[in-house]
C-alpha cells in the first residue's frame, strides 16, 4: 500500500481523469495525497522592457489560482475520508514534481499523460515522459483520451 501519493496536476480536465484512480488508492486510512501544481514564469517583458511589479503581479495571480483549484480538490478528498494537502511551487515543472516527491517523501507518483505525439510533442515536450524518464520512485501514468 502507499503512504504518500503525490499527484501533479494541471488545472485541466485530461489531468482530472487520474483522480478516479488515486481516490481508489487513497481509501486506507494511512494514505496521504498531496496534489501539486507547478506554475510557470508569467511573461515579465512588455514591449521590451522589464516591469518587475508586473511579473510579481501575475505570479500572484497564478499562484492563486492555483491554489483555489487545489484546494477545491483538497476538499473533496477529505469529504471522503482521505487525508490531502495541496502544494504550489514555482518553477520548472518536471524538475519541481521531482524535488516534491522527495520533499514529501513519495511512495508513488500518479499522473496524467495527455497523450500528444509528433510536433506538438517536441515543442511542448512531455511532463509525464520526463517524470518517467528521471523518477526514483513508483510510477502511475493514465493515459487521457
Amino acid at each position: 500500500m502507499y503512504n504518500t501519493i503525490l499527484v501533479p496536476l494541471d488545472g485541466s480536465k485530461r489531468a482530472e481523469h487520474i483522480l478516479g484512480h488515486v481516490e481508489k488508492l487513497g481509501v486506507c486510512d494511512t494514505t496521504k495525497v498531496i496534489f501539486i501544481q507547478v506554475v510557470r514564469p508569467p511573461k515579465m517583458l512588455e514591449y521590451g522592457t522589464p516591469k518587475p511589479e508586473l511579473f510579481q503581479k501575475q505570479l500572484d495571480h497564478k499562484i492563486g489560482e492555483a491554489k483555489k483549484y487545489l484546494d477545491g480538490l483538497t476538499g473533496k478528498f477529505k469529504e471522503k475520508n482521505i487525508d490531502s494537502k495541496a502544494v504550489v511551487v514555482f518553477g520548472t515543472v518536471v524538475k519541481e514534481i521531482l524535488y516534491a516527491a522527495e520533499r514529501e517523501d513519495a511512495d508513488l507518483i500518479a499522473i496524467c499523460s495527455h497523450g500528444r505525439s509528433g510536433l506538438p510533442r517536441l515543442y511542448y515536450g512531455s511532463v509525464a515522459s520526463g517524470v518517467l524518464n528521471r523518477a526514483d520512485r513508483p510510477l502511475l501514468i493514465v493515459r487521457s483520451r
